[in-house]
């Protein structure tokens, strides 16, 4: 592997941040079979989906397609002083083929 394709893979693994779990995420989850995650702000759609197939490429997800909603940071009051929660980005992943993602199994690194 060059250079080139560690830096790559390196930053697809920087890609998706977390798992977004909420009501509306489970009922989507469920209705559309999407998942949603929270992701970096600077990610694009293509590199959503290849980052989150190769996070889970043993079970061989295929991404269908990916939806990006940027989200504002809420108005919170500290004290007196009034803050701004920071803004941040959700991906909405369809999956392929009815599989669901299994977060217990996650492949990081090169296959065996």
């Amino acid at each position: 592997m060059n250079a080139t394709a560690f830096n790559k893979n390196e930053r697809l693994l920087q890609i998706v941040l977390a798992p977004q779990v909420s009501e509306k995420a489970t009922f989507i989850g469920e209705m559309n079979n999407q998942v949603v995650f929270r992701v970096q702000k600077n990610a694009t759609k293509t590199e959503i989906k290849q980052a989150i197939e190769l996070l889970w490429k043993d079970q061989k997800i295929v991404v269908d397609s990916v939806q990006v909603c940027n989200v504002k940071g809420k108005q919170k009051r500290f004290g007196r002083f009034m803050g701004k929660r920071s803004d941040w980005k959700k991906a909405y992943v369809s999956i392929k083929d009815g599989k669901e993602i299994n977060f217990t199994e996650i492949s990081i690194g090169e296959s065996k």
